[in-house]
């Protein structure tokens, strides 16, 4: 485990002049809990504007029962009116990443070929994985079976957020062992990316760089990732934390908005990506951005947001 010197002065790392940090702007996850219907055309609007800012990928919508979440019900609609050259497949081009809970979900995202990335919500709660995907932890290892392996012959990647990474308020069962225990066992399916969700906005930064840096030394060949719902009093120390842990994936919506719906809490909102974005160029990690494209994309969020 980590060895709790972020409690020292911070220095950001030296990951080089506008290199290695990737910025996940996830506005699905803001739209989701909004609670009136955000129509199709105000949504690629948005995401569209988006693609245009320079993040490395756009977490866009998700491929799930509109039952559970009528927010997303358009997102095949949404997909098949963004501008196709604002989409790209080499490095540089923003990358469009859909969430899915099951093998019928992924099956319904992998027919786009603009979708690079699926997302799977993997918890470690067993109260939150039946609430979010209607499944069990053991039955959603073998959903992310099936999925990873329809992803290989798609030509798509899994992203898999481990979901209640850093505590519960469910009272199940929870340590950090158990979380890197099914992390092993992802791992071994050939997943790729890992992103730590701190769904509930629990984690503590001494968590953030523990859990963080243990995974990024132990699973050299994964990209290990952070999905951090924070408060305005606690976003930078979370932020710095897994910064010096050495994740260069951050997770983040504009304006802070967002949370899972599925949750049944109170919500703690998103990562603010003005505030990241303001930080990492401040410490010279991030690529050149398109501000006059980052300001309209504000100005419609204004518009969504309200």
């Amino acid at each position: 485990m980590g060895n709790n010197q972020h409690n020292e002065s911070f220095q950001v790392p030296p990951l080089g002049g506008g290199g290695g940090i990737k910025l996940i702007e996830c506005p699905r996850d803001a739209m989701q809990g909004w609670k009136t219907i955000i129509p199709t055309s105000k949504k690629t609007e948005y995401i569209n504007s988006l693609l245009k800012v320079g993040f490395d990928t756009i977490d866009f919508g998700s491929f799930v029962s509109p039952k559970l979440i009528p927010q997303m019900a358009d997102t095949a609609d949404v997909v098949r009116n963004l501008v196709p050259m604002n989409i790209g497949i080499g490095i540089g081009c923003p990358k469009l990443l859909a969430i899915i809970a099951n093998l019928r979900g992924a099956e319904e995202a992998s027919i786009f070929d603009e979708i690079t990335y699926l997302g799977f919500p993997f918890s470690v709660s067993e109260t939150f994985q039946e609430r979010n995907t209607n499944s069990s932890i053991e039955g959603s290892l073998e959903r992310v079976e099936n999925i990873q392996g329809l992803c290989i012959k798609a030509g798509k990647q899994l992203v898999v957020y481990i979901s209640m990474a850093f505590g519960n308020p469910y009272g199940d069962r929870y340590s950090e062992e158990i979380v890197f225990e099914w992390v092993n066992k992802l791992v071994a399916m050939d997943i790729g990316i890992i992103s730590l969700a701190d769904t509930v906005g629990v984690a503590t930064p001494e968590q953030v760089y523990d859990m963080t840096e243990y995974l990024i030394d132990s699973l050299p060949s994964v990209e290990i990732g952070v999905h951090l719902h924070s408060t305005p009093s606690n976003w930078k120390e979370k932020l710095e934390a897994a910064l010096k842990a050495g994740c260069k994936r951050f997770d983040g919506a504009l304006k802070g908005i967002g949370g899972c719906p599925m949750a049944n809490d109170e919500l703690v909102g998103n990562m603010n990506t003005e505030w990241m974005i303001q930080y990492f160029e401040e410490n010279n990690l991030l690529p050149m951005l398109n501000k006059n494209a980052l300001e309209e994309s504000l100005r419609i969020a204004g518009e969504i947001f309200v």
